[in-house]
């Protein structure tokens, strides 16, 4: 990054007011300030994993180290959506070398997966959707420490405070977790009521949530690193009660489980570079979006009119098939995407698409979870991690294992099991497949954005529309997220964003959509604007305000 990134400057800086109460909406205001040096920028689903990231900027730290930071603070803050049971899917730009990685943190499916009991006619073949039988193997911690030995510039056990503190110490939970809690409470063992329960009952909002034993497992990893987790201790504590449980997963899974570095997928759109996850990563379903998007005159589109969303609806659907036909764990077999890619492709979906009614499509597999979690860190030197990760469902399998606070996923519940053998069945020892799409855009070999949402199956529909509201109509960051979305669902519906006009509504409906009114997404991202030189004068941080989170902009 050149010198002048350190000269006085006049930024925009955006303050969000952030309030827990329901009943007080988040406010934006706008402020300009001079400053002497910018620090660098969070954006996260929580304010305390925001404050946490924002610590370690201020203490000299670099994205990779903010990071770390903020993924172990929402383990805390937000338990129900990620965690040290969870996995994910991170990009990072490293400034330095100028370099794009995709770090794969997805885990594995157990070696003892038996997936014919997930087969009907099998008796209790839901099994894969809760409880034992729907964890694979977690892979978030591995992919913190690699991170960290290839990027860090602070030490390791300094990275944890924030989490350590938040866990022993408590902090109040918004009407947004306590909904949470009360829809998972039930399925809880009494040793996890302890914590999220109060008299018998989940906490409510406005309680303190405290977490010791997710403390104490935090303050081992501090100090003795991801082993612990996979192979000391935890681990022993973990295999013990995941053979209790009936569970397929063991501690040979944990030992053997590594986060991998992968090339990422680049896609050009109308001047600028988006880079994204690779397989095993669904995210190449959002470059089918942003390919066919890109056959039609900038000039022609107009932003959520009818026509604009229906075009969007009936392109997501052709990039739902080429999911279903391109998803494959890489070390298995390779998916042409090159091909699905190629221009004459893209082109002949585009002319393809109806443009004054719906075609219907039924995928054959579920439809996925929106709880996740997304944050997007970039530091004064131009480093930056956009990251997604998740536990599968809300709280995931609902298992927590007693002594460590930890919350394990339900990663299985997302494979497809018939016919069987499919590419997105789940294989013993395979890379999980994700549907995550966390995403860095490049303009003129520099730094632009970064951004990502959760949402399950709309991650790929969420941040494509994020990007058009970027680039085709010249939207701050924060006016991109704040943007009325759609989301398609099969079997053949639309959910949109109780924001959109009902004028628009009733058009789509006389076109043949079934609309329902739903939250899409919880999405954030950070945009560099630069002068003529390419030099950086500002950040715009951006969140979803419909969610509790939180962008700070760190200057000095």
């Amino acid at each position: 990054m050149k010198s002048s990134m350190y000269k006085s400057l006049w930024i925009l800086i955006l303050c969000l007011s952030i309030s827990c109460n329901t009943k007080n909406k988040q406010t934006t205001t706008l402020e300009v300030e001079e400053v002497s040096l910018i620090s660098g920028s969070v954006a996260s689903a929580h304010p305390l994993a925001t404050k946490a990231g924002q610590d370690v900027l201020d203490k000299g730290g670099n994205a990779f180290d903010a990071a770390i930071t903020i993924a172990a603070a929402l383990n805390v803050v937000e338990p129900m959506m990620s965690g040290l049971g969870g996995y994910g899917t991170i990009m990072i730009y490293d400034a330095k070398t100028e370099h794009i990685r995709y770090l794969n943190p997805s885990g594995r499916f157990p070696e003892n997966t038996n997936t014919d009991l997930m087969r009907a006619p099998t008796p209790d073949f839901m099994i894969n959707r809760f409880g034992p039988k729907s964890i694979s193997t977690p892979g978030n911690l591995n992919a913190w420490e690699a991170m960290h030995s290839t990027y860090g510039s602070l030490k390791w056990n300094g990275l944890f405070d924030s989490a350590i503190n938040y866990a022993e110490n408590g902090f109040t939970i918004s009407a947004t977790t306590s909904r949470y809690i009360k829809r998972a409470f039930d399925d809880f063992s009494d040793y996890t009521k302890s914590f999220y329960g109060k008299e018998g009952k989940p906490l409510e909002e406005g309680d303190k949530l405290i977490q010791t034993d997710l403390a104490s497992t935090f303050k081992h990893i501090a100090s003795e690193g991801g082993a612990s987790f996979y192979n000391g201790e935890i681990a022993k504590t973990i295999d013990t009660q995941m053979k209790e449980v009936g569970s397929f997963l063991s501690i040979e899974d944990l030992k053997n489980n590594k986060a991998e570095w992968w090339e990422p997928l680049k896609m050009n759109y109308r001047g600028y570079d988006v880079y994204t996850a690779s397989l095993p990563a669904n995210s190449f379903a959002a470059f089918v979006n942003l390919g066919v998007m890109k056959q039609f005159p900038k000039e022609e589109l107009e932003h959520n009119t009818p026509d604009y969303l229906h075009r969007f609806a009936e392109m997501t659907k052709e990039s739902y098939k080429a999911r279903l036909a391109y998803s494959f764990d890489p070390d298995v077999q390779k998916a042409p995407l090159d091909s699905l890619f190629a221009p004459e492709t893209l082109k002949t979906i585009a002319t393809q698409l109806s443009t004054d009614k719906v075609t219907d499509f039924v995928p054959p597999f579920s439809e996925e979870s929106k709880n996740t979690t997304h944050f997007v860190v970039i530091d004064k030197w131009g480093n930056i991690v956009s990251a997604t990760q998740t536990l599968g469902n809300v709280f995931g399998s609902r298992i927590m294992v007693e002594g460590t606070g930890v919350f394990f996923n339900n990663s299985m519940a997302y494979s497809t099991f018939e016919p069987k053998g499919n590419p997105m069945d789940a294989f013993p020892g395979r890379h999980k497949l994700s549907g995550d799409c966390p995403v860095i855009i490049m303009k003129d070999g520099k730094s632009w954005a970064a951004l990502g949402s959760p949402g399950g199956h709309t991650i790929t529909q969420n941040v494509p529309q994020i990007i058009f509201n970027l680039i085709d109509f010249n939207m701050t960051m924060q006016e991109a997220i704040d943007a009325p979305k759609i989301s398609f669902v099969e079997p053949n519906y639309i959910r949109v964003d109780p924001d959109l006009s009902e004028d628009t509504i009733n058009a789509l409906k006389a076109k043949g959509h079934d609309i329902r009114k739903g939250s899409i997404g919880n999405a954030n991202g950070v945009k560099i604007n630069r002068d003529a030189d390419g030099n950086i004068i500002s950040l715009e941080a951006g969140i979803d305000r419909r969610g509790d989170g939180r962008s700070a902009i760190v200057d000095h």
